[in-house]
C-alpha cells in the first residue's frame, strides 16, 4: 500500500473524543458538569490568581524581606588575572576569546578582570572592567588594558 497524504491515520487509540461537560444526566456530567456542588470553585467565571491562598498571607508577603537589589546594578562575569596565563604572549584576549576557552560561561555578561594571581605573559586584555590591581599586573607583564563600554 503506497503512502500518501490522503492514507495518513493518527494511531486506534490516539485520538479521543471530547468530553461535553453540563450535556445532561445521561453524559455522566451532567448538571454540575464535575465541579462539584456549591462553593466558590463551583461558581461560573471563578479564576484564582497565582499564589492566592484562600485569604491566608501569601508566602511572598510571610518571608522577611532583607538586604537592598539595585534595580541599575550590572552582573559581572568575574575571572582573576591568572587565568589568563592560559593564553599565550601576545595574544588579545577578549570575552569572546575566554568563552570559547570556557574561562567565563557565555558572553552575555560583561568581563571584569580581577587582580588575584600573577600573569606572565605580555597580552592586550580587552574587558568592561578592571579592577586597580588587575590594571597594573598587566602594565607590569608589558600588556595592555583596552575598556569595552
Amino acid at each position: 500500500m503506497a503512502v500518501n497524504l490522503s492514507s495518513l491515520r493518527p494511531p486506534r487509540g490516539s485520538r479521543h473524543r471530547k468530553v461535553r461537560v453540563g450535556r445532561g444526566m445521561g453524559s455522566k456530567l451532567g448538571k454540575t458538569a464535575g465541579a462539584g456542588n456549591k462553593g466558590q470553585k463551583s461558581r461560573k467565571g471563578f479564576s484564582r490568581r497565582p499564589g492566592f491562598e484562600g485569604g491566608q498571607m501569601p508566602l511572598h508577603r510571610r518571608i522577611p524581606k532583607r538586604g537592598f537589589h539595585n534595580p541599575f546594578g550590572r552582573e559581572y562575569a568575574v575571572l582573576n588575572v591568572e587565568m589568563l596565563n592560559a593564553f599565550a604572549a601576545g595574544e588579545t584576549v577578549s570575552p569572546e576569546s575566554l568563552a570559547a576557552r570556557g574561562l567565563v560561561h557565555g558572553a552575555s555578561r560583561p568581563v571584569k578582570i580581577l587582580g588575584d594571581g600573577n600573569l606572565k605573559a605580555a597580552l592586550t586584555v580587552r574587558a568592561h572592567a578592571f579592577s586597580k590591581s588587575a590594571e597594573q599586573k598587566i602594565a607590569n607583564a608589558g600588556g595592555k588594558v583596552e575598556r569595552l563600554s
